[in-house]
C-alpha cells in the first residue's frame, strides 16, 4: 500500500476518531475523545500526522517534542489496512521527527498484550517501566501499561 504521510490538524478529527474508533476495542480503553485530542492539538510542540491512501486516511499518529523529550501520544491505523506497513511508516516518522527536533528521550505506553508491541521491539524499543491497572475498559477490565524507550544515538 502505497500512503502518503501529512501534517493534521483540527479539521482531521472526524477521519482520526473513525481510524481509531476501527483501530482500538473499547473493551481496553486504550483510545482518547474527540475533546482529548481536541484538546492537545493546540499545545506546545503537538503533532499529529496522518497516512493517506489515494481515497481516505488509513492510519495516524499524534506525538509531543517538548524540550529534549519526545513522547508518542496514539498511533493507530485502520484495520483494512493494517499488515501493509503503514504503522511502521508512521513510527519511523515519529522516530525520525524527534531525533532532528533533539530529542534526547524517545517515548511511548502501550497497552500491555496489544500487537503493536513487536513493531516497537523491532524498532529499537525497550521496555523500562509497567504501571499496573492503568487502561479500563468499559467492561470493567483493567490492564497494565507497558512504557518503552527508544535509546537516542548521539
Amino acid at each position: 500500500m502505497t500512503v502518503e504521510l501529512v501534517d493534521g490538524g483540527a479539521d482531521d478529527l472526524d477521519d482520526v476518531m473513525r481510524v481509531m474508533a476501527a483501530a482500538f476495542a473499547d473493551r481496553y480503553g486504550e483510545a482518547w475523545t474527540r475533546s482529548q485530542c481536541a484538546g492537545i492539538l493546540p499545545m506546545t510542540g503537538v503533532r499529529l500526522v496522518l497516512a493517506r491512501d489515494e481515497e481516505r486516511v488509513v492510519g495516524f499518529a499524534l506525538f509531543r517534542t517538548v524540550a529534549d523529550d519526545s513522547e508518542l501520544l496514539l498511533i493507530a491505523v485502520d484495520p483494512a489496512a493494517q499488515g501493509r506497513g503503514v504503522g511502521r511508516e508512521l513510527l519511523s516518522h515519529f522516530i525520525g521527527h524527534s531525533r532532528t527536533n533533539g530529542a534526547e528521550r524517545i517515548h511511548l505506553e502501550v497497552r500491555d498484550g496489544n500487537p503493536a508491541i513487536e513493531i516497537y521491539k523491532s524498532a529499537g524499543f525497550a521496555q523500562a517501566n509497567r504501571r499496573r491497572n492503568y487502561y479500563r475498559g468499559r467492561g470493567g477490565g483493567e490492564f497494565d501499561a507497558l512504557t518503552f524507550v527508544l535509546a537516542v544515538e548521539n
